[in-house]
């Protein structure tokens, strides 16, 4: 008598994408594939889309504000302590089922693209945050 072999799991972000368990085939960042599953039932892209405002146009809009910034906190919880590493997790295949769909057979967003969000865009938003809520205003960021 063995052990009755369990269902793969199913995630809610991607259908396609399921779990089973099967010994040693394991990627290094798998377990990111369990935060996103999180991120997606606590909504975290519906919260984004509320409260940062994209001012890109064009082709510099290839990467949603939201895939960055799933980018930069995974790899943050990853171990990753900087963006030194962003140009070869662009690549890894977990990094790049934790974007939107429309990424899943592209790469993750590159080191410059990650700087300018981190360094532009949040320093930005959470500044103008701090700013208002010390004044007392209840400011949307839109």
């Amino acid at each position: 008598m063995g052990e009755k072999e369990a269902e793969p799991f199913q995630f809610t972000f991607n259908g396609f994408l399921k779990v089973a368990f099967q010994g040693s085939r394991v990627t290094a960042n798998a377990g990111l594939v369990l935060v996103r599953e999180l991120d997606e039932r606590l909504g975290l892209e519906a919260f984004l889309t509320e409260h940062l405002r994209d001012s890109r146009h064009g082709l510099n809009t290839q990467f949603p504000l939201p895939d960055l910034l799933r980018q930069s906190i995974y790899s943050r919880l990853a171990g990753y302590e900087d963006l030194n590493d962003a140009a070869r997790l662009s690549t890894d295949p977990t990094f790049r089922l934790i974007g939107s769909p429309k990424r899943w057979d592209r790469s993750a967003a590159l080191t410059s693209t990650l700087h300018w969000f981190e360094t532009e865009l949040l320093n930005a938003t959470f500044s103008f945050v701090n700013v208002t809520r010390g004044f007392g205003c209840a400011k949307s960021l839109r």
